[in-house]
This record gives C-alpha cells, structure tokens and sequence, in this order.
C-alpha cells in the first residue's frame, strides 16, 4: 500500500471519529440537567438560541464555519476548504466530472493549494492539505456556502487580505469560476506581489499516469510553470518540475500536475489585485477548449488527460480543466454568435447575387451595341 492511500485511510478513520465524537457530545448535552452557562444564560435558553441560528442558516442554504464544503451546477463539483483551496479531505471531491463521475485531482493524495507572498519583504503564507500545509499566519475571517456557491476570506499576518469566491461559470456548465481578490491591509507598499496556485491531476481511468499539458501564452503575469503537482504552495520556495517547464502539449504519461507562478507586481497600501481561476472538465479536449473560449481563459491553462488510447489526442473519455484569466494574457478571439455568422452569410449570398444580376444586365448591354 502506498504512502498516499496509507494517509487516505487514516484521514477518513480520524474524520470518522471526529464525527462520532460530536454526536456523542450532542447526545449528552441534550441529557444535562438545566442550569446556567458560563455566560450566566439557562442552558435550555442556550439550547433554543443555538437551534434558532441553526434553523435559520438551514432555511437560507447556508453552510457557515465548516472546515470545508461541496458545491455543484450539475456537471461539476468542487470540494472547497474554509482556507480557498480544494479538494475536501472527508468527502475526498476535488473536480468531479459528473457524467463520468470521476474525480481529476483527488484521487492518492489531497494535492492542490495556492500561496501569496510579497517577495520583496519575504512574507508568505499558504494553504493546502499536502503541498506544505496551512501557514501559521493564515487566519480564517469567513466561509460561506449555500451548495453551489463557496466563499472564504482569511488574513495572512498583517499584510494580505484573500477572498476566493468559487461559483459556476455563467458561460459554460463545464467550468467552475474563483474570483481572486488580494487586499493590502498594511501600512507599508507591497513591493512584489507574488501567487502560486498548484494542483496534481490524477486522471481516471488511468489514474497516476496521465498526460498534462500547459499553455501561457506569453501572459505577462506568469513567472514559471512546470509539471509539478506536487510543489510547496508556498510561492517563495523556489521553481520545481518532474521533467516540463514552461509551455508543453500532453508531457508524459506519469503522475505529474501544474504549477503556476504569477507575478503582479507593487500593490499600495489599500489597493487590491483581482483574477480569475477555472476548474472544469468535459467530455474531450475540443469541448474543454470551447469551455476555456466561453469563458476568455483560453490562452493560460493546464489541461489533464487519461493515457488511454488516444487519450492524449481526443481527450475522451474526461479532459480536466485548470485555466486563468486577468493575469496579462493576449486578448482572445472573439467568438462570433450564430445570429452574426447566419447574418454574414446571408450578405455574402446577397451580394454575390447582385454581382450575378449587374453581370447579366452588362452581358445584355454588350448584345445590344
């Protein structure tokens, strides 16, 4: 057994025994006698209140102060954690496909996190599950889902406020979109404005063996990627790969990811930076990249692949999706709507009848002289 699915096991048994252990608790304090609290309030009182904000909360579809939540649009689900990163230890969903019901990240170990860090002062702090942890500057101020959106909002130190605001792509049932704030909340510049997002794929079927491919487009804001799904989120702990930099098309098949860097440069004291980061799947790869269109992050993304044969070619029987936009990327392509396309060739067989018509009506004209 490997050490991966060794420490699989052992975080279900511990959440088990977690959840167990609440429900004991629960039992028990529905059994005490009644008297006062601490906070000098009748436990019964503390009882109702605690019902009542639970109630309401239930009423809403809020999820509020979980360590972690699951959010789906029918096609896609995301496992969330209360620090922005995914893949949700207990339920073990990262990026689900559900028409395969496959999962792209998952799968061995829980790999995906992000970092941020002012790289001129040395100040970083990150999350994840297995790519270094959680920072111990890193402090929760929020999280908030209502099943098919999630919120979380920490504080790394004094320095950065990060909201990632996870909710489906308005475009595309295939993608999930996180909109990505970073606040300065000190007093002093951030003089280098640094963040690293890296996830390992692990692509059913042929999971721990796939292709992964990425694409950048000569953004402006990206520092370094590489295949290296396993690398510290932490954005100061230096470049890494397992064989791919820079951009590559379907590296391997071995168990690799993506890894990305992104530089944004001086933030005032005050002033924020806003992205974007996708996670997705589709049935093949010409769908994925339709997806990316829809959405303007076609020109920076990772794409994971099964090895099955013509895995890499096709994409099928899932292509698994990590894209960006906001991050200095060339513009896209616009993509024409039907109604503009049905329009031009309309004109165009206009216009080549009137060409017909003045071509008769010369050739008529000749005759006559």
């Amino acid at each position: 057994m490997t050490r991966f699915k060794v420490r699989k096991k052992l975080r279900k048994a511990c959440s088990k025994a977690k959840y167990l252990a609440f429900g004991t608790l629960g039992m028990k304090q529905t059994g005490v006698n009644q008297g006062r609290s601490r906070l000098g309030i009748r436990k019964t009182t503390l009882r109702t209140l605690i019902f009542m904000g639970t109630s309401t909360s239930l009423s809403l579809g809020l999820v509020t102060g979980a360590n972690a939540a699951v959010v789906g649009n029918g096609t896609i689900q995301l496992g969330v954690n209360r620090e922005g990163h995914i893949i949700d230890g207990p339920t073990q969903v990262g990026i689900k496909f559900l028409p395969t019901n496959n999962d792209g990240i998952s799968p061995g170990c829980d790999c995906e996190g992000w970092g941020v860090a002012d790289a001129s002062r040395g100040i970083t702090g990150f999350a994840s599950r297995d790519n270094g942890g959680v920072s111990s500057n890193l402090s929760v101020l929020s999280f908030i889902s209502d099943g098919i959106k999630a919120t979380s909002v920490v504080n790394v130190g004094s320095t950065f406020k990060v909201t990632h605001d996870y909710a489906p792509a308005a475009e595309t049932p295939n993608l999930y979109k996180a909109v990505v704030t970073i606040e300065n909340i000190g007093k002093e510049l951030i003089g280098d404005l640094r963040y690293r997002r890296v996830m390992d794929w692990d692509i059913p079927p042929t999971t721990f063996n796939e292709y992964s491919t990425v694409k950048t487009s000569g953004a402006s804001n990206v520092l370094f990627t590489s295949d290296d799904g396993f690398a510290n989120a932490n954005p100061l702990s230096g470049p890494s790969n397992l064989g791919s930099t820079g951009e590559f098309a379907d590296s391997g098949p071995r168990d690799h990811g993506a890894l990305f860097d992104f530089g944004f440069g001086a933030l005032a004291a005050g002033a924020s930076r806003t992205f974007n980061i996708f996670y997705g799947a589709a049935s093949d790869e010409a769908q994925a990249l339709a997806a990316l269109a829809a959405v303007g992050a076609d020109k920076v993304y990772s794409l994971g692949q099964a090895s099955v044969a013509d895995g890499a070619s096709t994409g099928r029987p899932n292509t698994f999706i990590f894209g960006f936009s906001g991050v200095g990327e060339p513009p896209s392509e616009p993509v024409p709507e039907p109604l503009t396309i049905l329009g031009s060739l309309a004109a165009g067989s206009f216009g080549v009848a009137l060409r017909r018509k003045y071509n008769k009506q010369q050739q008529k004209e000749t005759a006559k002289v």
